[in-house]
């Protein structure tokens, strides 16, 4: 299934369905009939398409880049939406109010100035599940009814808290659903993380794991070995069990870092999305 085949924006599909309801009531109303049941119901707007840009590189084996969000501004949005290319924008809600009528303009942002329902998949990070596993689950609910391709969850120390991630994304997680569209993203970040990896990686349905580097550098003093220790204790987890394995990468060793086996990048700037791109043969 090639990327971005299998989803269509909503402006286009609304107009494509008014046109088509237009036309046929002046087709009736010129035969002096009006639409019955079956017509009516003809007419009905299909289902939401999907989004799976995201899924279809990850179940192909590819590399995905993402750029954070910068400013959570609807002119934020619109300087967005002209990157090219870029597989997905990584929007944090994580500190500070979260946020969702802020995380909508900002998405409607990059709709009105691409002319696309949304030209990049986005993925919101929420707070950690150990500050509330209700809280964790209601907040996933809010991201993905304002359209998110899946959920970033920081801090996760269990496979508990893994399995919890997974549910929160209901039937459409991927890969547990082969079918599925959705993305449970998970950020070992802590020492208990570390010391769980290999059990929270291996719980089913997980989309991809990330280490974070700036949690793990205070976790361990700033002692630089240990941070990139712990990194590659994920990588490992991760290519033992078949999952992708993200991390915060710049011009200077994105390309060492898909040498390594990693693939699913997060960015800040947009070069190194390019490069990235490059070295993954993209």
């Amino acid at each position: 299934m090639a990327a971005g085949n299998t989803h269509r924006n909503r402006p286009l599909r609304t107009l494509l369905l008014v046109g088509t309801v237009m036309g046929g009531m002046a087709l009736f109303q010129g035969c002096g009939g009006v639409p019955g049941e079956e017509e009516t119901d003809a007419m009905a707007e299909p289902e939401e398409a999907t989004d799976t840009r995201i899924v279809d590189r990850l179940a192909a084996g590819d590399a995905v880049f993402g750029l954070f969000s910068g400013d959570h501004t609807p002119e934020a949005g619109a300087t967005m939406a002209a990157i090219r290319p870029l597989d997905f924008v990584f929007y944090s809600l994580e500190s500070g109010p979260f946020d969702i009528p802020a995380l909508e303009s900002y998405a409607a942002g990059m709709s009105e100035a691409s002319g696309h329902m949304m030209p990049h998949p986005m993925l919101l990070r929420i707070p950690p599940i150990r500050d509330g596993h209700d809280e964790a689950r209601d907040r996933a609910a809010q991201g993905l009814a304002a359209g998110v391709s899946g959920i970033v969850y920081p801090h996760v120390e269990t496979p508990e808290e893994a399995a919890l991630a997974v549910d929160a994304l209901g039937d459409a997680a991927w890969p547990g659903n082969p079918d599925g569209h959705l993305i449970s993203f998970l950020l070992i970040e802590d020492q208990l993380g570390i010391d769980n990896v290999r059990e929270i990686v291996s719980t089913p349905g997980v989309s991809a794991v990330s280490p974070g580097p700036g949690d793990l550098r205070r976790v361990y003093d700033g002692d630089m070995e240990k941070v990139e220790e712990a990194i590659q204790i994920v990588l490992a987890a991760c290519l033992e069990f078949d999952v992708p394995c993200g991390i915060t990468a710049g011009v200077d060793d994105i390309a060492t870092r898909i040498e390594q086996g990693f693939r699913v990048f997060i960015v800040t700037q947009p070069d190194a999305v390019a490069l990235g791109m490059a070295a993954a043969g993209r």
